[in-house]
């Protein structure tokens, strides 16, 4: 089994939380959700036209540009945590320019040898899959594809040809950490993709409370929070590890009791 295949195989749904790489100290950050319980590390490649993210990631994006993160950064942050924690599914999530302006296969490369297992690429749409796609496949990379509100019967199966890993569904027609979608409109949505996939599915945008967390878990395979870890960072710079830890607790905690 794949690192992700059996962060889903667990007898519980998973935990997935969302970083941006080089805001505070990335490294600390990132060993404090894996403290606190995160089953799947999502690790954000900053940019400067974040189009899906919220206030709070841009700012983040904003934060980790201005210390001069770059693509390589981000690859030697991964690199080293797959080397503190070898068991853990790491997925880089960005855009399309940092990915293919060198190549999508150098990408790719690059990416395996830091132990990526994932990548989520926003802004490749699945009908452009050969832009990345193919090289993501052969490097043993799972190219996580996203799902959302719009995406109707007709082009599902476009979106799900090809992706692995697990199905994202973006719960809300909107930006990142602004607001949650009806529980009711996830848990038919959620129903409607597991009848057309046995990917996990894993539900994100706009969770930030255990309480929500743990009312998506009772139907999905899986949680994503970021826009409310990356607000601790922005919050608290240096000292936000202990926080994020406490967070991704209580995230954990009611994801892991849903069922």
């Amino acid at each position: 089994m794949t690192r992700l295949s059996s962060a889903f195989a667990k007898p519980h749904p998973a935990l997935v939380t969302f970083i941006t790489a080089g805001d505070g100290d990335t490294a600390a950050n990132l060993d404090a959700v894996v403290e606190g319980g995160a089953d799947v590390i999502e690790l954000g490649m900053p940019f400067t036209d974040p189009m899906a993210d919220g206030p709070a990631i841009q700012a983040a994006n904003i934060r980790s540009l201005g210390a001069g993160t770059t693509t390589a950064e981000v690859l030697r942050i991964a690199r080293e945590f797959r080397q503190r924690h070898p068991q853990v599914p790491l997925v880089l999530m960005g855009y399309a320019n940092p990915m293919v302006r060198r190549g999508p296969e150098w990408f790719a490369s690059a990416a395996a040898e830091a132990g990526v297992d994932g990548v989520i690429c926003v802004d490749i749409p699945p009908e452009e899959d050969d832009a990345l796609g193919p090289a993501l496949r052969a490097a043993g990379i799972a190219p996580i594809r996203l799902a959302t509100p719009t995406t109707d019967a007709a082009r599902l199966p476009q979106v799900l040809e090809g992706s692995a890993g697990f199905l994202y569904y973006v719960s809300v027609a909107g930006i990142t950490g602004k607001q949650q979608a009806a529980q009711a409109s996830i848990e038919e949505a959620v129903g409607r993709l597991k009848a057309a996939t046995d990917l996990p599915v894993a539900v994100g945008f706009g969770v930030r409370t255990p309480e929500q967390a743990a009312a998506i878990a009772r139907v999905a395979d899986g949680v994503v929070v970021g826009s409310a870890l990356v607000e601790l960072v922005g919050e608290h710079g240096r000292d936000a590890p202990e926080h994020l830890r406490k967070l991704t607790t209580a995230l954990a905690e009611a994801t892991h009791t849903a069922r």
